[in-house]
C-alpha cells in the first residue's frame, strides 16, 4: 500500500498537437510561418513543421503518424495522391480530384481542398462580383482548383493554356463536372488570348510564366499569379507596369491556410491579419523561410 505522504505519479498529459506541410520541394513554403503565427494569435501551444515527402512516400508517412498528429497541409506533388488516403472528402476535393488538407477526426482522415476558397479570396481582390470568362495558365492540381474558384464566381467559359494539351485530361474532367465550357490551347497563343481576357489566372510554377509576361501585360489587365516568392513576381511586375491590376499568390495562400487552421483547430477567430504580418516579415528576411526536416513522427 502506498503511504499517504508518498509522492503521487503525475497525471498523464495529452501530447502536444502537431501539424505539418508536406511536399517536395517544400523548403520555400511559407505555411510554417503562417500557421505558427495563427497559433500564437489563438494562444495555442501547437507544433507545425515542414516535411519533404514525395508521392510514393505519402501512404507510409501518414500511416506512421501517432495520435498527436491533427492535420496535414499538402503541396505539390501530393494533392492527387492524398485523395486516395482520405476516408471522406469535401465537395471541392471530390470535384477537383485534389486534396490539399488532411484532418484527423475520430481516427479517420478527412480530405479537403481549401485552395478553392483561397483562390476565391484572392480573385475577389481583382475581379468584379461575377466573372463570365477567364484565361487560365496551367493544367495541374492548382489549375483544377482555379476552375472551381472561377465557377464559384460565375464563370461559364474558360480558355486554358498548357504546354502539352494531352496533359489537360484532368482539367477537362473537372470542367465537365462543373459544367464549364473549357477550351484548351498551347502557350504560344498567349498574346492573342490575353487581349480578350478580362481575368487571367496563372498556376504555372515559378519562372514558367516569365516568358509570357510581355504578352499578358496590358492596360486594364487583371491577373493572379499563384507564385508567392519574392514580391513582386516578374509576371505581377510586368502587368502592373503596364497599368493592369495584379496580385501574387500570397492572398491565396493566406486564404486557404485560414480555412485549414479552422478545420484543424476548431477555432474560427480571425487570424489573417497575424498571418499577413508574419508573411511580410518572412519576405523581408534575406534567408529562406520554412524549417524542412524529417522529424520523429511520434509525439514529442
Amino acid at each position: 500500500m502506498t503511504a499517504l505522504n508518498s509522492p503521487r505519479p503525475a497525471p498523464p498529459t495529452a501530447p502536444r498537437p502537431r501539424c505539418a506541410v508536406l511536399g517536395s520541394p517544400v523548403a520555400h513554403s511559407l505555411s510554417p510561418v503562417l500557421h505558427r503565427a495563427a497559433y500564437d494569435a489563438l494562444g495555442l501551444d501547437w507544433r507545425y513543421t515542414a516535411i519533404d515527402c514525395r508521392a510514393e512516400q505519402l501512404p507510409r508517412l501518414v500511416g506512421e503518424l501517432d495520435d498527436s498528429w491533427v492535420g496535414l497541409s499538402l503541396t505539390m506533388p501530393l494533392k492527387y495522391a492524398a485523395l486516395d488516403l482520405a476516408d471522406a472528402v469535401s465537395e471541392h476535393a471530390a470535384v477537383t480530384g485534389a486534396v490539399n488538407t488532411l484532418v484527423r477526426a475520430n481516427g479517420r482522415w478527412e480530405g479537403a481542398n481549401t485552395d478553392v476558397a483561397g483562390l476565391v479570396a484572392a480573385l475577389e481582390h481583382l475581379a468584379p462580383p461575377r466573372v463570365d470568362g477567364a484565361l487560365l495558365l496551367g493544367a495541374g492540381a492548382t489549375a483544377c482548383s482555379a476552375l472551381a474558384a472561377l465557377h464559384a464566381l460565375g464563370a461559364r467559359n474558360v480558355d486554358a493554356m498548357v504546354r502539352e494539351p494531352a496533359r489537360a485530361a484532368r482539367l477537362r474532367e473537372v470542367a465537365a463536372r462543373l459544367g464549364l465550357d473549357l477550351r484548351v490551347h498551347t502557350l504560344d497563343r498567349a498574346g492573342r488570348l490575353a487581349a480578350g481576357a478580362a481575368l487571367t489566372v496563372s498556376t504555372l510554377p515559378p519562372g514558367a510564366a516569365d516568358a509570357l509576361a510581355r504578352d499578358l501585360a496590358r492596360p486594364g489587365a487583371a491577373l493572379l499569379d499563384v507564385v508567392y516568392g519574392v514580391a513582386p513576381t516578374p509576371l505581377v511586375a510586368a502587368v502592373t507596369a503596364r497599368g493592369g491590376r495584379a496580385v501574387d499568390g500570397l492572398p491565396m495562400l493566406i486564404g486557404q491556410a485560414a480555412v485549414q487552421i479552422a478545420m484543424m483547430t476548431g477555432r474560427t477567430e480571425p487570424v489573417t491579419g497575424a498571418m499577413r504580418r508574419a508573411a511580410a516579415a518572412a519576405r523581408a528576411r534575406p534567408a529562406g523561410v520554412g524549417d524542412v526536416n524529417m522529424p520523429s513522427l511520434q509525439g514529442s
